[in-house]
């Protein structure tokens, strides 16, 4: 027997309203007459549509209704309604972004607005929009992402409807925060908690969350990062222990635990030379030393551990995208440790996975990740003067994938990143291409927005280091002294020349920031900015 109108009308409302709790637990009771959903039904496309944004909001997956919307192909669509068909093909739209393929996703979400649109119907518009927003930001398109993002809040406005423009908020902050407008972001998000913190919407709470762990972390606010991902875990465990955003705030916290280890490190690495510097009398290791390295074992276990829990969440939800998230931090995580030979295989596997899934993003981040693999080769020498110079080569191959890939998308720090790679590759021991890593840095160094102060500016912190230390400041000055500046502009030279200058002034100052903005009249926020894009300073300075 079909379910009654009455009970699609009470599954909206507990929608409109957000009590989770209440809805799933009709789904759940009704389970057995929805395996039995037919085309015959009076309601069946509203009640897939119903469906799809309860699997949105945390009932069963995506799989779920994939197995009930196989019933409606073929013949079976042919007795819908115009606006009961468009109500099936929504359907089938949120399973293509569910399961990674947003270009599927896209085409029938076009075809649906279009339609609505012609017919002068205005409702499930903004559903409509708000699926499309989501899958043009999978795909790093987030001019298109914002556009349609925007819309689906502005309509969801028009209808009085405070929860769903509240969720819709929570996608546009991050757009927001990618456009550098992070304090807009955050107002946004204060806002969208306010009005969902009085419903049980815990995977939307979880999400406000994890975004502000994202925010705050490339702010290089790392520890506070972390203490956001974990209360996002915990919020998105209160409506499922194995919930799909959970695992991605596994991925998250990992990847924080790993730059918080990385930054140890740097420290061990900084005593291990003052060591040197001290002489032989001083070379025992201090009691502090021990601590940070038995501080960065935890920290490396644990990232490994949350990368692990993810990936068992991941494979029961068969959700590639993310396991090629995985991969990746793994690779990431075993060549930190010096550990090439696994973290080969782990970046070509998330390159397959990227590849398969059309998900031009991952591909290229796992060719980073790989150029940064064969860069270490390079390093460390391994094998014949025949090998290095087939590990360099790779590593230029794989650096130019990257930047053609990153190329192909919005996201302006996938290209930063690129370029950095690009910039370390011509700056290693086999190419020594100076020009080119100049010209990589001051790429990446234009795309980093102002305020970011994560890893990606230490790493070009480091790689302009490397090129000021190779190529000779006395050199870099005779040039310009006899007008040889290249394609810079003068605001670009003078950038050059502050973080030759200010560094040495810094030493002779006493390395007290405030002394060498007096001394050379400037903002102390200028003095630390430079020092950091030179390398000189830890983040968080």
């Amino acid at each position: 027997m079909p379910l009654s109108r009455q009970f699609a009308d009470d599954l909206a409302t507990a929608l409109c309203q957000r009590r989770i709790k209440q809805g799933i637990a009709m789904l759940d009771a009704a389970e057995n007459e929805l395996q039995k959903i037919s085309p015959d039904w009076p309601n069946s496309a509203r009640l897939l549509l119903l469906l799809a944004q309860w699997v949105d909001l945390g009932y069963r997956d995506y799989r779920f209704l994939d197995s009930l919307l196989e019933r409606f192909r073929g013949n079976g669509r042919a007795r819908l309604s115009v606006a009961d068909y468009l109500r099936l093909r929504m359907a089938e739209a949120f399973t293509s972004l569910a399961r990674g393929d947003s270009d599927a996703a896209i085409e029938a979400l076009e075809l649906v607005l279009h339609t609505l649109h012609d017919l002068g119907e205005e409702s499930d518009c903004a559903l409509a929009h708000f699926w499309i927003g989501r899958a043009h930001r999978k795909k790093g398109e987030y001019e298109k992402s914002l556009e349609h993002i925007a819309r689906a809040r502005e309509m969801a406005q028009g209808h009085n409807d405070k929860m769903f423009t509240a969720v819709v908020q929570v996608q546009e902050s991050w757009l927001l925060f990618q456009k550098g407008l992070t304090r807009e972001a955050m107002q946004i998000l204060a806002s969208a908690e306010t009005v969902l913190r009085t419903t049980d919407h815990y995977v939307a709470l979880g999400n406000i969350e994890s975004a502000r762990g994202r925010i705050v972390r490339r702010l290089g606010e790392y520890t506070s990062a972390l203490e956001h991902f974990k209360r996002a875990m915990d919020l998105y465990a209160r409506r499922d222990a194995n919930h799909l955003n959970l695992a991605r705030a596994l991925v998250n916290a990992a990847y924080v635990r790993r730059l918080l280890a990385l930054q140890i490190r740097k420290r061990i690495d900084r005593q291990a030379q003052s060591g040197r510097a001290r002489g032989a009398a001083h070379k025992a290791t201090p009691a502090s030393t021990e601590s940070l390295r038995a501080r960065y074992q935890e920290l490396s276990l644990q990232a490994m551990e949350d990368l692990n829990r993810a990936r068992t969440i991941y494979d029961l939800h068969r959700h590639a995208d993310g396991i090629g998230k995985v991969t990746l931090n793994l690779g990431y995580l075993h060549l930190d440790r010096g550990d090439i030979d696994r973290a080969t295989p782990e970046a070509a596997e998330a390159y397959r996975i990227g590849l398969q899934q059309g998900d031009h993003i991952l591909m290229a981040r796992a060719r980073i990740l790989e150029t940064a693999i064969e860069n270490a080769h390079v390093e460390e020498q391994t094998g014949e003067d025949v090998d290095v110079a087939v590990h360099a080569n790779r590593a230029r191959e794989y650096s130019d994938e990257a930047l053609k890939l990153a190329h192909g998308t919005q996201n302006l720090r996938l290209l930063a990143g690129a370029c950095i790679a690009r910039g370390i590759t011509a700056a290693n021991d086999f190419f020594q291409d100076w020009e080119e890593a100049r010209k990589c840095a001051a790429e990446a160094t234009r795309l980093i927005g102002p305020g970011e102060n994560d890893h990606l500016v230490e790493d070009l912190s480091m790689l302009k280091s490397r090129i000021v230390q190779a190529s000779g400041i006395n050199d870099t000055l005779r040039g310009w002294s006899e007008g040889m500046l290249g394609n810079k502009t003068f605001q670009q030279i003078s950038e050059e020349f502050a973080e030759i200058v200010i560094p040495k002034v810094w030493i002779r100052e006493g390395r007290k920031i405030a002394r060498v903005a007096a001394r050379l009249s400037i903002s102390p926020k200028k003095v630390r900015r430079i020092l950091r894009n030179a390398g000189t300073v830890e983040p968080g300075m």
